[in-house]
């Protein structure tokens, strides 16, 4: 989940603005609020430290002074904020609030000590002779900062322990739902528990969001994105998976898919758990041991000690590192897919590592015995041969591993057999989905070893993780894009089924262009441009050589921006899914409205896509033409909804016109945003924009749900009508 889910409003607004679900009124949870006065605290005591050790003779300008009542009392009013959201956060968690209210006095106290031995203000009066200051009491100082220091690391731990306590929380929710959701038999049912799952989804993306941004550590932070992102895409497929089941209830094949979306993200949502507490499971092991570009960085460093110390490394252990690092290589050796030249290249390399590492070990045996300015060169040249083999060995790998996966995305990029997949379910035909299936497998394999090669010449502990975690999806997905297959084969003529099809295939598809993405960082990094950030593919980029807009400067994302388009679009995209709901009710899926409403649902949901950098959307252009093609068709449902409002009595018509009347302003203003000029503030267009769609989308859900109920109410009028008057007919002929 990169990003944030949900259907609008409600609890899951709460989660990040207003009150939030521990009634504190922060902007983006509690922990925003005292980051930002833990900001405001360091600087101000690294300012204190500063003044501490100043020298004794220093004059005591009155510019001094001034400066040294000043950090007091700021030091001082910052303790108070911070203490305000200490004590704000003890008050809803009874559990804690001893210990917090505990670091806050302590915290206060500190902070008025600090703001009372900096007060120069009588200073320089006749009275002040007895006054104690920070130039008559360092010691006083020193132990206020510390003590200042100390309570309030207490309270952020303990805040961190509430933040922590809110995810698991969260979690706890979504999977409770998620357990009503896999036993639920009605239709109608499951819409109920589905947009309550969307809103705990909402609120648990926003918690894990703001959690990642707060990682310290890049590997944390990977797993976690990789966590969320199985997450956000499960949402969209458990949707329709769960839907086809309700469809086709003795259907095996849809079971099958179904419990596959569950099951990982019951996997996913443990991961989450396994991040924010620091527990990891029995048996885990630690992805670096198995990476060949960390294994030799680790060798390198070893033989490069023996510059420094003879004696600091023993032979066997250099000789066993060097053999479990080339026993790796045979991933790359006895891999079906690597080309003959390749394979034989790794080969040679290897043993030639292993005829240097014996010549090292011998000139080092000799070293250790006589000390001569020529032994010491011997030492330096065969340390820098064995190194310069190393390096030649990891750019074969690179190359080996690049090679075939560019080769292999490239190749796979129309995605044929998914074409032909979903063309033998709409057509029934069980020998071709039975072809097609083992080609499909047959790609998964491939890919699935093309991701184990890139994770061994990945370079960071992050795009390892990434590595993982698209060997996972593609070995996931690919039997679940089978079993979709299978049901749709088995139910040619249904919607659904080929839905939650074209589902699992849009996955795929998004999983092989993420490929791409990675392996062109991948590349980055072996070329030493890792600094490099990829922002938004659909944002425009910088223009060159126009005199017009040389004093423009490109808009980049920050990770903030980022993350606040992110949540709006996951919310757009949930919203799809209500909407989808609300459609599937009508039993005339030709209807005007619903049609009209289809096709919204349709382009937010290429709006959503676009917010991850994914889908048809490229450009900010292309996203301005959707947005005007979106308010065009909210005014043409707007048009349908009025005349179909002509049908009902005046109490029911009033109601439907007030929503309408919701509707269309929204339309006209997201109309006047697309024409708003981009010049260089892009992400406020963007933010605009998806903020307004969402708005549109909640009002069309709400407007597809009563023009449903009101539809059946005037056709139960209207079948009691016709009974009546058919009596008085029956009637009048006796």
């Amino acid at each position: 989940m990169a990003a944030s889910p949900g259907p609008a409003g409600g609890a899951a607004a709460g989660a990040v603005h207003g009150s939030g679900p521990f009634g504190l009124a922060f902007d983006s949870g509690l922990e925003i609020k005292t980051r930002s006065v833990e900001q405001t605290l360091l600087p101000l005591v690294s300012q204190i430290t500063t003044l501490i050790n100043h020298k004794d003779n220093t004059k005591k300008s009155d510019k001094t002074l001034q400066a040294i009542q000043r950090v007091g009392q700021a030091v001082n009013l910052a303790v108070g904020r911070f203490v305000k959201v200490g004590e704000a956060i003890a008050n809803e968690n009874w559990d804690l609030k001893e210990e917090i209210n505990i670091a806050c006095i302590e915290a206060k106290q500190a902070g008025e000590t600090i703001a009372a031995l900096t007060d120069m203000s009588s200073l320089n009066r006749p009275e002040s002779d007895g006054q104690i200051t920070i130039f008559t009491d360092k010691t006083g100082v020193i132990k206020a900062a510390r003590l200042l220091l100390s309570s309030v690391t207490k309270v952020l731990l303990l805040a961190d322990r509430v933040v922590i306590k809110q995810i698991i929380r969260s979690r706890n929710k979504v999977l409770a739902t998620m357990e009503r959701l896999e036993k639920v038999n009605s239709f109608q049912e499951f819409v109920q528990i589905f947009s309550q799952f969307g809103n705990e989804m909402v609120e648990f993306a926003h918690l894990t969001g703001d959690r990642q941004n707060d990682l310290k550590d890049e590997k944390k932070k990977a797993k976690m994105a990789a966590a969320r992102a199985v997450l956000e895409k499960c949402t969209m497929m458990l949707l329709t998976a769960s839907k086809t089941c309700l469809r086709h209830p003795n259907c095996e094949s849809a079971h099958k898919n179904k419990e596959g979306v569950f099951d990982r993200m019951k996997v996913a949502l443990d991961k989450v758990i396994e991040i924010v507490t620091e527990c990891k499971p029995n048996g885990e092991t630690d992805i670096s041991s198995i990476s060949i570009f960390t294994g030799i960085k680790e060798f390198k460093m070893n033989i490069e000690t023996l510059r420094e110390n003879l004696y600091f490394q023993s032979k066997e252990t250099l000789s066993a590192m060097l053999d479990a690092l080339l026993e790796r290589t045979e991933d790359f050796t006895d891999c079906a897919y690597t080309s003959h030249e390749h394979r034989e290249r790794i080969l040679e390399l290897s043993a030639q590592a292993r005829m240097e590492l014996q010549q090292l070990i011998s000139v080092w045996i000799e070293a250790q015995s006589k000390k001569t300015k020529s032994i010491d060169e011997e030492l330096e040249l065969a340390i820098l041969k064995i190194s310069h083999s190393l390096n030649e060995l990891k750019k074969e790998l690179h190359s080996t591993a690049a090679q075939l996966a560019a080769d292999l995305v490239k190749y796979h990029a129309d995605h044929v057999v998914l074409k032909a997949l979903k063309l033998t379910g709409v057509e029934g035909n069980l020998e071709g989905l039975a072809e097609y299936a083992c080609k499909l497998s047959e790609q998964k394999e491939r890919l699935v070893e093309t991701c184990r090669l890139l994770r061994h010449v990945s370079g960071t502990e992050p795009l390892e993780i990434t590595c993982i975690h698209a060997e996972e999806t593609f070995q996931v997905t690919g039997q679940q894009i089978i079993s979709a297959a299978e049901t749709l084969t088995l139910h040619p003529s249904s919607k659904i089924a080929k839905e939650n099809l074209d589902v699992f295939c849009e996955a795929w598809e998004s999983q092989i262009s993420d490929m791409l993405t990675l392996l062109r960082e991948i590349n980055d990094v072996f070329e030493g441009r890792r600094g490099e950030k990829y922002g938004y593919l659909s944002l425009p980029k910088p223009m060159k050589n126009n005199a017009n807009l040389k004093s423009l400067k490109p808009d980049k994302p920050d990770s903030e921006e980022q993350a606040k388009i992110a949540k709006l679009g996951l919310k757009l995209g949930l919203l799809t899914s209500d909407a989808n709901c609300e459609i599937e009710k009508w039993e005339d899926q030709e209807d005007e409205i619903v049609r009209y409403g289809r096709n919204m649902s349709s382009m937010a949901y290429s709006l959503y896509l676009f917010t991850r950098g994914e889908g048809p959307i490229k450009t900010s252009q292309d996203l301005m033409h959707q947005l005007e093609a979106f308010a065009e068709e909210g005014l043409k449902l707007a048009s349908s909804v009025q005349a179909f409002s002509k049908q009902l009595k005046d109490d029911d018509k009033h109601m439907l016109l007030l929503e309408i009347n919701k509707l269309v302003p929204l339309c006209h203003q997201l109309q006047a945003v697309t024409k708003i000029p981009l010049q260089n503030q892009v992400f406020l267009k963007v933010d605009k924009s998806i903020t307004k769609t969402r708005c549109i989308m909640a009002t069309l859900v709400q407007l597809l749900s009563l023009c449903y109920k009101l539809l059946k109410k005037l056709q139960m009028e209207n079948n009691r009508w016709v009974s009546v008057t058919n009596k008085d007919s029956v009637d009048g002929k006796t």
